[in-house]
């Protein structure tokens, strides 16, 4: 080993960034290599280069090996049976070493090294980007742009990292030039042949997140808190915040002396306008905040469907909706539920429908009057669970409600559920010959029944928007093939009857004679 080889050594690894120990190494196996085809490209070699001197040593090597567990070729130039004499002591995955002539480190050993230690090196680095960036995924990154392109742009981030922004992941209408910088969020990151893609987006939530951390110190010292975040990347977002120190203002920490941190946020994102509301545990409250600016009349929740209808005046409906269903749609994912708005007109509406509904429902679970029905309604009954299951006291404190008639309402009320609860344990069973029907699979069959669609008979009174309505996984053409088999029967009927008519037989007798 030359002087020159050390200090080729000490170049790439202070170029690179790659410890010396990983250049010795790929020369280390470079000189393999070349050992390797000069005795056979069976045999395998081991080369130990002094780091001090530069003299390297080679050994060939055998290791030791069972060959009735061996799911590769048996190579008898590399391997040798725990029952050889020179694997005497030795167990199996040990290895045997002996002295091998070593090659000269001349031309073709050094472009073999060379290749080696180029790999070497990418994989270093490699590695090195994989180290520095994987606890970063979901912070941002700063570079500079390298290369943009229809589908997306390159991103230097230094130290020999790139990250990738596909145009799906730039806000809308953000257009960049070589040479300008750019921040992003690091989404994940993908190792590919070529080296770890790092994986970057100028659209999600949590960008907005960080820039806000950046901004206002009181976030980044966890004294207020981002509990939501939902963007409509480039026009519009909304932010909820909360703080546990009372003294402070979250709202107006986060935006800022006139507006200055809010500001800085929304240049970053292309002028994108964003609402901080204040957060709240009770989801009618922070729905009413996360609908601003629009003013909320009422809000009627529904837990099961997780949804609220709120209702708004009818001169402010226009801006509770938003440009295109923005605002109400940002509001629903920052809050988690379903919104549906609607002017104060149609809520009462909606309530008084609702009322009567549940009203005529009462009447007939509880055989009652409708006056006994609409108290139970007012009083905020909604269920018959509700009326079977609160407290006896709830009910006795309704006026004219005694222990005796509430006792009997809650009777009358279980045997609702109960007949309820079996009727629902009952199934219509489709008929034989709906499910042996030419191309009726068995779950589709079940599904009819569920409707009380039972026959093949019943199967053919439906048109196809029916059936399609019934079976939402099927297109129009295999609703129209399992009508037409269920109507077959209608169409051999004609078909016999047509055959047996006197007009029938007629007319075949004239067609022959023609």
């Amino acid at each position: 080993m030359t002087k020159e080889i050390f200090l080729v050594v000490e170049a790439v690894s202070q170029e690179k960034g790659v410890s010396k120990e990983v250049i010795f190494g790929a020369i280390e196996s470079a000189l393999a290599t070349a050992t390797k085809k000069r005795y056979g490209e069976a045999a395998e070699f081991r080369v130990s280069i002094n780091r001090d001197t530069g003299q390297h040593e080679t050994f060939r090597v055998w290791m030791v090996a069972d060959p009735e567990q061996q799911e590769e070729e048996w190579n008898p130039a590399a391997q040798v049976a725990p029952d050889d004499p020179r694997a005497a002591g030795l167990a199996i995955g040990d290895a045997i070493e002996e002295p091998a002539e070593s090659v000269e480190f001349g031309r073709i050993a050094a472009q073999t090294a060379k290749q080696v230690i180029v790999q070497k090196v990418r994989e270093a680095e490699r590695a090195q980007v994989m180290e520095e960036y994987s606890p970063r995924v979901g912070q941002l990154v700063g570079g500079i742009v390298r290369r943009v392109s229809r589908d997306s742009i390159i991103i230097d981030l230094g130290n020999n990292a790139e990250g990738l922004i596909s145009r799906e992941q730039l806000i809308p209408r953000e257009t960049f030039r070589v040479g300008d910088r750019v921040r992003a969020l690091l989404m994940e990151l993908r190792p590919d042949n070529r080296g770890p893609q790092l994986m970057l987006t100028r659209t999600s939530p949590q960008m907005l997140v960080e820039l806000f951390k950046i901004e206002v110190p009181e976030i980044s010292e966890d004294v207020i808190q981002i509990r939501g975040a939902a963007r409509d990347p480039g026009s519009r977002a909304k932010i909820a915040v909360s703080t546990n120190d009372g003294r402070i203002d979250p709202v107006g920490a986060c935006v800022g002396m006139r507006g200055s941190r809010v500001q800085a946020v929304s240049s970053e994102l292309a002028g994108e306008r964003i609402d901080i509301v204040p957060w709240n545990d009770n989801p009618a409250q922070l729905t009413i905040n996360a609908m601003a600016p629009a003013e909320v009349v009422s809000i009627q929740i529904d837990e099961e469907a997780h949804s609220m209808n709120i209702a708004v005046a009818e001169d402010k409906l226009a801006q509770a909706i938003g440009k295109g269903g923005q605002n109400v749609r940002l509001a629903s994912d920052l809050t988690g539920w379903t919104l549906n708005i609607m002017t104060e007109q149609e809520a009462i509406e909606q309530q008084e429908a609702e009322a009567t509904r549940l009203i005529e429902e009462f009447m007939e679970a509880l055989s009652v009057d409708e006056d006994v029905a609409a108290v139970l309604v007012e009083e905020g009954f909604l269920t018959l669970e509700e009326i079977a299951y609160v407290p006896i006291e709830e009910m006795t404190a309704i006026e004219g409600f005694d222990h005796e008639i509430v006792q009997e309402l809650r009777n009358r009320a279980n045997d609702a559920l109960l007949i309820k609860a079996i009727a629902s344990e009952e199934q219509l069973e489709p008929a034989d010959d709906l499910l042996n029907m030419a191309g009726m699979e068995r779950d589709r069959a079940y599904q009819l029944a569920k409707h009380e669609i039972t026959t093949v008979e019943a199967l053919a009174e439906l048109d196809m928007a029916e059936l399609m309505e019934i079976l939402p996984d099927i297109d129009e053409d295999r609703a129209a093939e399992l009508i037409m088999a269920a109507r077959a029967p209608w169409f051999e009927e004609a078909a016999d009857a047509a055959a047996g008519s006197p007009s029938a037989d007629g007319a075949g007798a004239h067609g022959e004679g023609q």
